[in-house]
């Protein structure tokens, strides 16, 4: 007779614990998302100011100059799924490469300090993204092998949990080139 009690509470004590530790994982992946977020927003508040600074030099360079800006609103105003924010971001990486690109044909430029403060800062700015993306995408990987992995995948489907996106974007900037006076 207290076999038969003790057999349903123990499950249902199992698949509370299940469902508090997915709980906390899908948190972890939210906060660490915001963690990114936050360091976009840096590099987007950062990318004007970094074409401004172009745009005084190299001002026949137009249509990357207005490609970047473009780009960068683009991303700004994107709150969607991270694979549809992943791709944006993507492309907007690919043309601050370009735009870097643009300036190496320019040494008044890159030994101008303001410039070389701003790629500095865009460079901090990325390593932090990186870094942020690591840690998303540890939180995602812990999230995703609990949804899938017998039997905690059971609780995962039966509360609707679903695993989410890896956030996978190269850094637009590695390094500061040395610059020789």
């Amino acid at each position: 007779m207290i076999l038969l009690l003790i057999i349903p509470l123990a499950l249902l004590i199992w698949v509370v614990v299940q469902y508090n530790s997915l709980v906390g994982l899908r948190n972890f992946t939210t906060e660490s998302w915001s963690n990114i977020d936050t360091e976009l927003q840096r590099r987007y508040d950062l990318i004007p100011n970094l074409v401004a600074t172009v745009k005084g030099y190299a001002a026949h360079e137009r249509a990357t100059l207005e490609r970047v800006i473009e780009l960068r609103n683009r991303c700004a105003d994107n709150r969607g799924p991270v694979a549809g924010q992943a791709a944006d971001e993507q492309a907007l990486v690919a043309a601050l490469k370009q735009l870097l690109v643009v300036v190496e044909n320019y040494p008044q430029l890159k030994a101008d300090r303001h410039f070389l403060a701003l790629q500095t800062e865009l460079t901090n700015t990325e390593d932090r993204i990186q870094a942020a993306r690591r840690f998303y995408n540890g939180n995602i990987r812990d999230f995703r092998n609990r949804c899938e992995s017998f039997p905690s995948n059971l609780v995962a489907r039966a509360f609707g949990f679903q695993p989410q996106d890896f956030f996978t974007v190269p850094p637009a900037v590695k390094e500061v080139p040395d610059v020789q006076f």
